[in-house]
């Protein structure tokens, strides 16, 4: 519970915004920005999950890969909130609220071999893909131009590496096993 004595915007509340998006259209690409914004932390935090636990022959580039994975997630993330706030609304923050807004699962806290991991990562870039997809047609249907390029931005960044995780998952490999 928080010790603040009064809201300035209570969650999940869009107001009048500075960049002249109509309050209703804001609210669906509010909306749909938390969305993403859910599903990238948590993808984020099971890279990064990955990233700590990650071993084997490949393990010094799998770590370096993930690591800049992470951080590109954790730079969309903010990005995205940033917008939603330009938009009027108040970007989901918590870990519950990313849990209850967020289109993927985090896998759990268990650790899984590597390979079963990038499964899981590449099926859940997968998702994030396809919605943020479906987002930047949303935000040019809305005419909220500025929402599309930030999201075409991110879509972008996220085939880049679901293309690079699909490589390290490939049967092509100097490892013998």
């Amino acid at each position: 519970m928080s010790t603040q004595k009064t809201a300035r915007q209570q969650a999940g509340t869009v107001e009048e915004n500075p960049v002249r998006i109509d309050v209703e259209k804001a609210e669906q690409i509010v909306d749909a920005l938390n969305r993403d914004l859910a599903s990238t932390y948590v993808l984020y935090h099971q890279v990064r999950k990955h990233h700590w636990n990650v071993e084997g022959a490949e393990s010094g580039d799998l770590h370096d890969f993930l690591d800049q994975a992470a951080a590109t997630l954790e730079d969309h993330a903010d990005a995205i909130a940033e917008r939603a706030q330009a938009l009027g609304g108040v970007p989901v923050a918590g870990p519950a609220a990313q849990e209850e807004h967020a289109y993927v699962e985090f896998e759990g806290e268990d650790v899984y071999g590597i390979r079963d991991s990038l499964e899981a990562d590449l099926e859940a870039y997968g998702d994030v893909i396809e919605n943020v997809r479906e987002h930047v047609g949303l935000a040019t249907d809305l005419g909220d131009y500025a929402t599309a390029e930030l999201l075409r931005e991110v879509l972008e960044d996220l085939e880049d590496d679901a293309h690079d995780i699909d490589h390290y998952l490939e049967t092509d490999t100097l490892v013998q096993g």
